[in-house]
Formats: C-alpha cells, structure tokens, sequence
C-alpha cells in the first residue's frame, strides 16, 4: 500500500471496507454534538502516524454533515496543505469542500477564487474538483475560467484535475463542455483534453 502510495508513511494495511465500518463504529460510540469537538476530533485522529488514521479522520468528518459548513474550511485547508497527494486532497476536495460550496456557494465561491491562485498546487486541485458531482447545479462560468487560469500548467496533477472536472460536467451538459473545449483546445494540455473528452468520444460527439 505505501508504494502504491509512494510514500513511507506507515500503514496498518487495513483495506477501505473495514476503514468504513470502523468509522461507522465510532459514530455510534462516540457521537460528536459540537463544531469545536468535531474540529477536535478530525485534527486529533489526523495527527496519529498512520495513514489509515489520516483516513479515518476525513471519514469521521464525512459522516457529521451537519458541521460540513464554511466554518470547518480553515481545518479542510490544513488538511489539504498538510496531506499534499491525491488520496488525501480528492476525498477532501469532492465530499467536504465541494459539500460546503453546493449548500453556501455565495459565501464560498470568493474563497474558491483566492484558491485557484494559491502557490499550494494542492489548494488549485482543491477548487477544480470541488464541483464534482454538483451536475446542473455547477457553477460553469466559475468551472471553466478555473480551467482556464490553470490551463498553461504542466503539473501531472493539475491537467488530469482540469480533464476530470470536464469530464464529469459533461455527463450534465456536454454542449457546453464541448462549445468550450473547442473554443480552448491550444490552451490545454493534451492530457486534460484527452481526460475532459472520454465521455464525449463514447457518445459520439465530433471533436
């Protein structure tokens, strides 16, 4: 699992299911009434040495959806910024920044557009993943100048971010993805053009 991960943070080797039904346990043997005690538990089970532990620590704030609001943003961006790869920032991005713009988008927006220019690669692929899954209701102006003011990067991980979230917004409105794409294509990268296309191809759209 470390080298799948490329890391030496050490792992107990407990698959995702189980992590799943632990989380689950914890809940319901420890159940969490307030935003402090939240904040309190999801740092504290980050700080243990595990990598498990850091997932169990987004599980845990998964599961109290009530205390995924804007206050909790400064604890997602620490866990972002401290993380820095893909297994921690995808899950934090999609299910806790992303919930938090979808429910409080006019208070989170600003924020998501001071993100996209952080020197933190990780905060920019934050905010270009953060309206997965968000279908008709995205914020396609937003989602497409994110593209974008991050189109001229190289960084493996902010083309595939630009692919994917095109991608996944096509499955709601490929005219617009495609109007898009072809009016940006010299400016993206061949893999996030590749990435964004995927679906289009399979359902025959020219390109």
């Amino acid at each position: 699992m470390a080298a799948y991960m490329k890391t030496n943070m050490p792992f107990y080797g407990v698959a995702k299911p189980e992590q799943d039904r632990i989380a689950t346990a914890i809940k319901a043997h420890f159940p969490i009434t307030s935003h402090d005690a939240y904040e309190r538990a999801v740092a504290s089970l980050w700080a243990l040495p595990h990598r498990e532990e850091k997932y169990l620590a987004i599980r845990i704030a998964r599961l109290y959806t009530d205390f995924i609001n804007p206050r909790s943003l400064s604890l997602y961006k620490r866990l972002i910024q401290e993380g820095a790869w893909w297994d921690f920032v995808d899950e934090i991005a999609i299910h806790l920044v992303g919930r938090v713009l979808y429910h409080h988008r006019s208070v989170v927006s600003p924020i998501l557009d001071a993100w996209i220019s952080d020197r933190d690669m990780w905060m920019r692929r934050t905010v270009l993943l953060s309206q997965i899954h968000h279908k008709e209701d995205t914020d396609a102006r937003r989602l497409f100048g994110y593209c974008l003011q991050t189109a001229d990067e190289t960084a493996f991980f902010i083309c595939k971010a630009i692919g994917w979230a095109l991608r996944d917004y096509s499955a709601t409105a490929p005219e617009r993805v495609l109007t898009f794409l072809s009016h940006n294509r010299e400016q993206l990268s061949s893999l996030s053009f590749r990435e964004a296309t995927r679906r289009l191809r399979h359902q025959g759209y020219p390109l």
